[in-house]
């Protein structure tokens, strides 16, 4: 069964964390029963983690090509998981693929937290053994929770992540197959190319974002999160506002962004806005130098992994938005709560702080495999390191007694006397066509659709073409694009310009078996994402 992840990038430790991957050259059931024990019990909210079998480890990281296993093994192994998951209390089963890597065959195992912790597994398995014990991830080792460690698993058995429960009031047909395989798609995962054949109850449960009965199966509310086209509806206030105030707090003058839609949309949308509009880059001549120096009125960088975070771990029951603010002295990102009552404040502004728990285990799991974040604990050291390379000053960290809110102050380095300013930074840029949200490409200038189009219309415009499927990022409704091409007529957009981008297999319907549906909405494909990094010259005809 494939997974809804990327080998490659898992045995390389660029998918998920090295503490949340077991190696294993060979099969030894006992160490399999009790590390299949320790991730279902995900003593830190790190969202389990993966067992691989048939590579060799040197200094805990896999040795690569894998050593591999014989296809009879791995058949044999898979059967012999399926033993292990009766022997823990209460039972548990894992989720597993047989994968080719490099010519040879791993056994990789997917052990989600489960839902039923605390799990227990036997201390052996003597045919006489009847001790059981739980078992918990330390670091990367496996070890038995004693004392006051087993006091504190046994405490978080009815303590489930908000971002990892069942949304009681959301149709399962809120997510969205597109957005799901859209996503496998840009993960590499195998699964993606049965994603829109499955039914999505089947698809929602082997990606663990649908759980619940057979005959009543539920989204999670991480699910609504990324594959709903609106997750607002679900959790009120989900956005990122820009607040732009060009004169300062005191001004008169304010500029308003707002950006919704799934997580992973939303999020880079924002950043490509900030990227475009507020990143900047001087150049200031210094003297008795042949080079001029170049610094950013903020790095990059630090702005990025800031809103990442914030995404990652705001709260999702709390119907406040991001709010980021741009003045001439500064950028802050406020959100709702503070951080975790066990980070101690001095070691967060120090970039020493690691949360004993994590608020959105699975929201982090998503934006790493999405490559939008790095991992447990990089945040705050990456933003300090980033303006201390820039010249900035120091950001800053603040907090109530309470821990309600966490605001983050990125101070603003100004534009030197001397030197002209270089405008608007230029390395690696996101353009509008690719990523930014459309309003950003209309204020821009892009071409629009004619507002009446002539009979003999047959040719769709490159840059149309670009604006709707740009628009189409998230998926949209025919009446917004209807607002955004500025036209009045439903069958002539669906005729002139959408039908055309569908036939080539660039746009999709978000619903494929219901085309009249009147909650309808169309989605980019991965056919369409290509075509925006290269569009053609000549129109599409």
């Amino acid at each position: 069964m494939a997974l809804p992840i990327n080998i490659d990038a898992l045995l390389n430790g660029t998918a998920v964390e090295w503490e949340r991957i077991e190696f294993k050259e060979g099969w030894n059931a006992e160490e399999v029963v009790q590390v299949l024990c320790a991730f279902a019990n995900d003593f830190h909210n790190w969202g389990g983690g993966y067992l691989v079998l048939g590579v060799k480890t040197s200094g805990g990281r896999p040795i690569l090509p894998p050593q591999g296993l014989q296809p009879e093994q791995a058949d044999a192994w898979q059967r012999k998981l399926l033993e292990l998951g009766y022997r823990l209390r209460p039972a548990y089963h894992p989720i597993s693929e047989v994968a080719t890597i490099n010519g040879k065959i791993v056994l990789v195992v997917w052990v989600p937290a489960g839902e039923m912790r605390p799990y227990e597994a036997p201390l052996s398995l003597a045919k006489d053994e009847k001790r059981m014990s739980p078992y918990i991830r330390i670091h990367a080792n496996t070890i038995e929770a004693k004392g006051n460690l087993k006091s504190e698993l046994y405490s978080l058995a009815n303590r489930i992540p908000f971002d990892d429960r069942q949304n009681g009031s959301a149709p399962l047909a809120e997510l969205q197959p597109i957005l799901i395989q859209n996503f496998l798609s840009e993960v590499k995962s195998n699964l993606a190319a049965e994603a829109l054949r499955l039914p999505l109850d089947e698809l929602g449960r082997r990606m663990q974002i649908v759980r619940g009965p057979q005959e009543a199966p539920r989204p999670l509310n991480v699910g609504l999160l990324f594959f709903s086209p609106a997750p607002a509806r679900w959790f009120p206030q989900t956005q990122i506002d820009i607040v732009h105030l060009p004169q300062g707090r005191g001004g008169d003058q304010i500029i308003e962004k707002e950006f919704k839609g799934p997580l992973g949309v939303m999020l880079r949308d924002a950043l490509a806005y900030l990227r475009n509009n507020v990143v900047t880059q001087f150049t200031r001549k210094l003297p008795e130098q042949a080079e001029a120096e170049r610094y950013s009125n903020v790095p990059y960088p630090a702005l990025e992994e800031a809103l990442v975070n914030a995404v990652y771990h705001r709260s999702y029951e709390e119907r406040e938005p991001i709010e980021v603010q741009i003045t001439p002295e500064e950028i802050t990102i406020l959100s709702f709560p503070g951080p975790d009552p066990t980070v101690n404040m001095e070691d967060l502004r120090a970039g020493r702080a690691v949360a004993r728990r994590y608020r959105n285990r699975r929201i982090g799991e998503f934006l790493k495999e999405l490559e939008l974040s790095e991992g447990r604990g990089t945040g705050i050291p990456k933003i300090l390191e980033s303006m201390k390379a820039n010249g900035s000053p120091e950001p800053q960290f603040e907090t109530d007694a309470s821990r309600t809110s966490f605001l983050l102050r990125l101070p603003l380095r100004p534009n030197p006397k001397a030197g002209p300013r270089v405008s608007p930074i230029v390395t690696n840029p996101v353009t509008p066509s690719k990523s930014a949200g459309i309003g950003n490409m209309l204020e821009a200038g892009e071409t629009l659709a004619p507002r009446v189009a002539p009979k003999a219309f047959q040719q769709l415009k490159v840059s149309t073409a670009s604006l709707i499927l740009s628009a189409c990022l998230e998926p949209r409704r025919s009446s917004e694009l209807l607002q955004i091409l500025r036209l009045k007529d439903r069958s002539h957009l669906l005729s002139n310009y959408l039908n055309p981008l569908m036939k080539r297999g660039l746009l999709a319907r978000a619903q494929p078996q219901s085309p009249k549906s009147p909650t309808q909405c169309y989605i980019i494909t991965d056919a369409g994402r290509a075509w925006l990094s290269t569009p053609p010259s000549s129109p599409l005809g």
